[in-house]
């Protein structure tokens, strides 16, 4: 498979409007799409990006009223926002203490700065110095300057209690490589990389056997996405999972990218989506995120979703 990175990353909230504020007037993303899941159109599906809404920087939320995750392996445990040096870390510092956002003190983990915090449902997030590697595209109207807004997505840990099998899945079949190991307190951390490598192209794999196996709710992750550059190493991915009888999705066309979705042997859902069409398919890229914007098959319904949905 061709992967060059963290695409997004999808978790769950039980409050659409204060997950808006939160990370819109707190963390300073933008909105960029505003739509409905898919697949229940019931809930909401947001999409908050940097300035162009760049692949590789979308952090998502389907709104589910449902209760709290309960934490534990088997699960996707902590997404990583990247910013740009120590200066940037220490100004979000102050920023999350002056908001009363629960933070960690700034640490080194994995020889990169980081700076561990959680949203108001418990969601496990965490500012990771990437060293101004790579574009930044800030976004003009956020509250936050631009030399410290967030840059996108990387690393990603997952938590599972077993190694083997998700390595084997992640090297032979998905054609990532075993980059190094590090330690949280006694807690052994492996590093998978694709693509050109760097925290915006890596998975980190913590194993905790002695954890229960987390539940899903509010405040947790429900999958995590890789990007694959275009149609045709889309279909090169299909094709990989077809040949290793590998239980998937098939393709599914989600109208701003295309996605195959599939469960790696923990069973955490894995997504691998393309590049493009991008989120500006149907809106201009100044107004994004401004309406609800619904892919064409759910166009005629417009009418009756918005009525089951409430406002931000």
């Amino acid at each position: 498979m061709k992967l060059t990175g963290i695409h997004h990353l999808t978790a769950v909230t039980a409050d659409a409007r204060g997950n808006h504020a939160f990370y819109t007037q707190v963390l300073g993303m933008r909105l960029v799409k505003k739509t409905v899941n898919q697949d229940d159109v019931s809930a909401y599906h947001l999409f908050y990006a940097d300035g162009l809404a760049s692949p590789g920087t979308d952090l998502t939320f389907f709104d589910w009223p449902v209760e709290r995750e309960r934490r534990g392996t088997h699960s996707i445990s902590q997404t990583a926002l990247r910013v740009n040096g120590m200066k940037a870390l220490q100004w979000w510092k102050e920023r999350l203490d002056s908001r009363h956002v629960r933070s960690s003190e700034i640490v080194e983990r994995d020889g990169r700065l980081s700076l561990d915090f959680e949203d108001f449902e418990g969601q496990r997030l965490s500012f990771v110095d990437d060293g101004g590697q790579g574009e930044a595209h800030p976004w003009e109207r956020s509250p936050v300057p631009a030399e410290y807004q967030i840059r996108g997505l990387g690393p990603i840990r997952l938590s599972v209690p077993k190694l083997e099998r998700t390595a084997r899945v992640l090297t032979e079949a998905m054609g990532m490589r075993a980059a190094r190991e590090y330690r949280v307190g006694d807690t052994p951390v492996h590093v998978f990389d694709m693509g050109e490598g760097g925290p915006a192209a890596e998975l980190h794999i913590a194993v905790e056997p002695g954890l229960p196996p987390a539940r899903p709710g509010a405040g947790g992750v429900h999958h995590v996405a890789f990007r694959t550059p275009d149609e045709r190493s889309y279909q090169e991915c299909w094709e990989r999972l077809q040949s290793l009888r590998a239980p998937s999705s098939g393709p599914v066309d989600r109208y701003y990218f295309r996605s195959l979705y599939f469960r790696e042997p923990n069973g955490i859902l894995f997504e691998i989506a393309t590049d493009g069409p991008g989120f500006a398919t149907d809106e201009p890229m100044d107004k994004l995120g401004e309406r609800l914007a619904l892919p064409p098959f759910l166009e005629p319904r417009r009418a009756q979703i918005e009525a089951g949905l409430k406002p931000l």
